[in-house]
């Protein structure tokens, strides 16, 4: 099969040929009738037959894409008239609205990721494209291959992976609901979530014994703040080897689980996909016996380091291998393991520069999944098998209870198997923001129950930030508190009063709505609807609504939140959907928490305040929250089971339609319909009936029994609006903000939640922190999206050392801000920083973006005496001016150095080369280049030579050092070491 021009370049575009398959309104393209045959197997789709056997159908589609070949890559482009709106494309971090970004469908171990990173934890090669006029097409590269999306032209799309992949388009439909609910009849809806899975939890690597688990969940109903589950980290675990169990630290796991159980809490544990490499280990035993690691390019088990060391990885695309981890699943849920949570599951390895293993490696696939291939084809569906696998092993252990995984890799259908998290994210502002949009983007892309982890995984929070990103997380479909080892406790109760009563009111708030949840999420496992949506869903021909990113829809429910410090949500000038929409609350508003919306025409129920869902019952109070619409009617359901098991599925459920309508000045609220086999409970019925700016009138009654309100006169009910915002106000006016935390001068840590120092001008925008090491946190080239640096709060990023040993004085020290010029009357954005190595010596760094040529960062930097003793003769200890920043490869085997030694000899420098010197007349003329094939970009550093005595490459898990050092001598004020050197992107074709 020909897949370029003779000479290399693309082929002429040509419209790709289409056929009806699944259901009217979507199609599969395909380049040609041969492409079409030599495509793979769908692993997307819950039946891949569907995508193969065409239907009937007289409708044509209203898009075609055209197709072209290039350099062994199939390029797929589709074009949209201005004003079309893209969204989905999966996990990904930025904007919400996705126009002008490129991201690379490559599983990847991303921690503390930004913006601007291309390829996170799970794939989903799909994009939902709004039109102006609101209706909506899905569009899904139906590839396991890494794939490009490439959407940095208004209404273009351009889809580059190898070949042969077919396109499915869904739609256009009128609502975007429409089309995902299209989708999930190809791919699959969510599983049905135990109800408890809806509920809080709570989570840290690690609880180091199952004593300090007892300690942290007693202490959630000591101070009463709701919570259903606790997680074990890897640490739970004999030397990390999975399906074990420390025998000092967890001892007896049945009865710490049957501990929790007493209290209310449900336990989940860690399983990863590396098995230690050891005789003698049971599970590496039995799977050597069974012949189920992935092979190496030799044929052999491939070896990769993970957290126990040497191990060995299970071949999730065979049938054998999922059968063999099934039952092993099965026999570890006998203690009284009520989840599975997969991490690692890129899968990711240590110690190797793709943080992966080869792509030449081998799986024995099934042949509907594709047969046997190289990894670089079920690199993206790995994730995605073994939660596959995982969830059936727990259905294996007990049919009668409906499995719980969580997977941080995975693939478009992955919600068939398991729910997940947006990864090691940081405790920063701009990553709170940035979780309501990565939430709605996987809801938008067929997962509808995820969740980042509230607080910050990288980093310690301060209690604002904390309290706010609770409040917001406890209206997130998973909601979920965790943190990294090394950082401060990030519990509830960790931050001082004020943040604690915060916690405990946001979570209030969520048990009072798990009703809602819990039918949302059957809506979403029965029909494909997805759970938390943007709030242009509410009205998708209204523009104004497509970019907003501080609030979303639960349903006919509204989120607005403040992702600003120094906000809070009542300061808010939002823009809101067109219609009825009143405020409302629970008696608990506060700054610190979003700000809700019931639609007008619509009615939810609550249920009370309970600590854990097991206090729930069926003869529980019911609340029915009701907003009318501008015509007096409101409608709304409710969907009750036992919680758990499958009884739903044979009828043993009550679905309640509830409908209120207005006639004169009554209000009449009862039951509709029903459906399901249940008898009605006998419960009390209270009916809030919505009036604006928070008032509300009440009834009680009987579940079942009609219920009226009579309704005041419109001057009444104006003087009662009044009333109630004028309370508000006034509340809001006397409720301060959470302090944030006092930071002690000097304290060096991980306070990312402080404020960074921000330079953002012409095509760069850096983040500093002063307060550890003057460090370089983040560096993104804005013209292109790339985050080309992104590091810890206590190493790496950019930083510079004083002497020739790696993090020698200089890279951890507070440096003070000297100066600070923001971009104004012409002058350069600027930042000079001192910071005290010691010995009389600072090491001096001025960064700048010119004001005559933005598309470089310039970075001055100087070893400097200030207060050498005289004995010395006025000169220091010997010193070294090491600039050591350490880039993100964001495609590590098409990624390498290039450059021109003073000598004239041309230089690549590719990973496997491990460490590389380069000095004398090997040293660079000035200039090289870290370049990204996959981006067409490279980063090129420019030098004074004659500072600079030795320059390193060093490549590491997922980065490369470009250093520069200069000479190793003592200095004296009269003579500093210097190195001035500037950062540019170049892009090429």
């Amino acid at each position: 099969m020909s897949v370029s021009g003779g000479d290399g370049s693309e082929t002429a575009p040509s419209d790709m040929i289409f056929g009806p398959i699944l259901e009217d309104g979507v199609f599969r393209f395909d380049c040609s009738v041969e492409h079409r045959k030599a495509a793979f197997p769908s692993v997307s789709f819950k039946n891949s037959k569907d995508r193969e056997v065409p239907i009937p159908s007289h409708i044509v589609p209203a898009f075609t894409p055209t197709y072209s070949l290039l350099e062994e890559q199939q390029v797929v482009t589709f074009q949209f008239s201005p004003g079309t709106s893209f969204y989905g494309t999966g996990e990904v971090g930025g904007q919400l609205e996705r126009t002008g970004k490129r991201v690379f469908t490559w599983n990847t171990d991303a921690w503390g990721y930004g913006p601007g990173t291309t390829s996170l934890y799970q794939s989903h090669p799909w994009v939902l494209v709004v039109l102006p006029t609101g209706e909506t097409l899905g569009v899904l590269a139906d590839t396991t291959r890494k794939c490009e999306i490439d959407l940095r032209k208004e209404g273009v799309i351009r889809i580059i992976s190898p070949p042969s992949y077919p396109i499915i388009t869904f739609g256009p439909f009128s609502t975007p609901t429409a089309v995902l609910q299209s989708l999930s009849h190809a791919v699959g809806t969510v599983f049905m979530p135990p109800k408890w899975a809806l509920g809080y939890h709570q989570c840290r690597w690690s609880y180091m014994s199952g004593k300090r688990v007892a300690e942290i969940a007693q202490t959630f109903r000591d101070k009463k703040i709701p919570s259903d589950v606790i997680w074990m980290d890897i640490d739970y675990m004999d030397g990390f080897r999975c399906f074990t169990f420390d025998k000092e630290r967890f001892p007896d796991p049945s009865a710490l689980a049957k501990h929790l159980h007493n209290n209310g809490f449900k336990a989940i544990w860690m399983l990863d996909p590396g098995i230690k490499q050891e005789e003698g280990f049971d599970v590496y035993d039995s799977g050597s016996k069974n012949n189920v690691w992935v092979k190496g390019a030799d044929g052999e088990p491939f070896i990769g380091e993970v957290w126990p060391g040497p191990c060995v990885f299970p071949d999730y695309t065979n049938s054998k291998a999922r059968s063999w981890w099934a039952n092993l699943v099965k026999d570890f849920i006998s203690n009284g393991v009520d989840g599975i949570w997969n991490d690692m599951n890129e899968p990711a390895v240590f110690k190797v520069v793709t943080k992966t293993m080869p792509e030449n490696n081998i799986h024995r696939g099934d042949d509907e999944l594709g047969g046997v291939q190289y990894h670089s084809h079920y690199h993206n569906v790995y994730g995605m098998l073994m939660a596959r696998s995982t969830y059936e092993g727990m259905e294996l252990a007990d049919k009668n209870k409906r499995p719980f995984v969580l997977t941080r890799a995975g693939f478009i259908g992955s919600q068939r198997y398991a729910a997940t998290w947006t990864g090691d994210n940081l405790s920063t502002w701009e990553h709170l923001h940035m979780s309501i949009s990565m939430v709605l983007q996987l809801g938008l892309s067929g997962q509808p129950l995820s969740g980042p982890d509230i607080g910050g995984f990288a980093g310690n929070a301060t209690p604002r930030l904390f309290g706010r990103w609770m409040g917001v997380g406890a209206m997130f479909p998973f909601c979920r508190g965790h943190s990294e080892a090394g950082t401060d406790d990030h519990e509830p109760w960790s931050f001082g009063e004020e943040c604690e009563e915060v916690c405990r009111a946001a979570l209030k708030r969520r048990y009072q709505l798990l009703p809602h949840f819990y039918t949302l999420f059957y809506i979403a496992h029965t029909t494909g609807a997805p759970v938390a949506t943007p709030i242009f869903f509410a009205d998708p021909k209204d523009s104004r609504l497509r970019t907003i990113e501080n609030a979303f829809l639960l349903g006919s429910l509204l989120i607005q939140a403040s992702t600003l410090s120094n906000q809070g949500s009542h300061e808010l000038q939002p823009i809101m959907p067109r219609g009825t929409w009143l405020r409302f609350d629970f008696e608990d508003s506060h700054p610190d928490l979003p700000t809700l919306y019931l639609q007008g025409g619509s009615i939810i129920a609550l249920g009370p305040p309970h600590l854990h869902v097991g206090e729930s019952s069926l003869s529980d109070d019911l609340t029915l929250l009701v907003s009318l619409d501008e015509n007096g009617k409101a409608v709304g359901l409710l969907f009750e089971d036992d919680g758990d098991g499958y009884g739903y599925t044979e009828g043993r459920y009550l679905i309640t339609h509830y409908i209120a309508e207005r006639q004169s000045s009554v209000v009449t609220v009862k039951i509709l319909k029903t459906e399901g086999e249940w008898e009605r409970p006998k419960r009390r019925i209270h009916v809030q009936l919505l009036l604006g700016g928070g008032a509300m009138l009440d009834a009680w009654g009987m579940d079942g029994e009609t219920i009226q309100i009579k309704m005041p006169s419109e001057s009444e009910v104006s003087a009662l609006i009044s009333t109630s915002n004028e309370r508000f106000a006034l509340h809001m006016e006397n409720t301060k903000l959470i302090p944030e935390k006092e930071v002690l001068h000097g304290q060096k840590g991980m306070e990312l939640s402080r404020e960074p120092v921000e330079l953002n001008s012409g095509d760069w925008k850096l983040n500093i922190v002063p307060w550890i090491g003057g460090r370089i946190l983040s560096m993104t080239h804005v013209p292109s999206g790339v985050q080309w640096l992104h590091s810890r709060i206590e190493m790496n990023g950019y930083e510079e050392y004083s002497g020739t040993e790696y993090r020698s004085a200089g890279c951890t020290e507070e440096y003070n801000v000297i100066e600070r010029d923001l971009e104004q009357a012409g002058e350069d954005e600027s930042l000079i920083l001192e910071g005290d190595v010691g010995g009389g010596l600072v090491l001096r760094r001025k960064i700048a973006i010119p004001k005559d040529n933005p598309r470089v960062v310039q970075i001055a930097s100087s070893i400097e005496a200030r207060s050498v003793g005289a004995g010395s003769g006025g000169f220091s200890r010997l010193v070294c001016l090491r600039v050591h920043p350490t880039f993100c490869l964001m495609h590590p085997t098409e990624s390498f150095v290039s450059f021109t030694s003073i000598d004239g000899t041309k230089h690549e420098v590719w990973p496997d080369s491990g460490e590389q010197l380069y000095e004398g007349n090997n040293l660079p003329h000035g200039e090289w280049m870290l370049v990204d094939k996959s981006l067409n970009l490279g980063l090129v550093n420019r030098f004074d030579v004659s500072q600079v005595f030795k320059c390193v490459v060093h490549w590491d898990c997922g980065t490369v050092n470009l250093e520069l050092w200069s000479e190793d001598r003592p200095v004296s004020k009269e003579s500093p070491l210097k190195i001035e050197h500037e950062y540019e992107v170049a892009s090429f074709s």
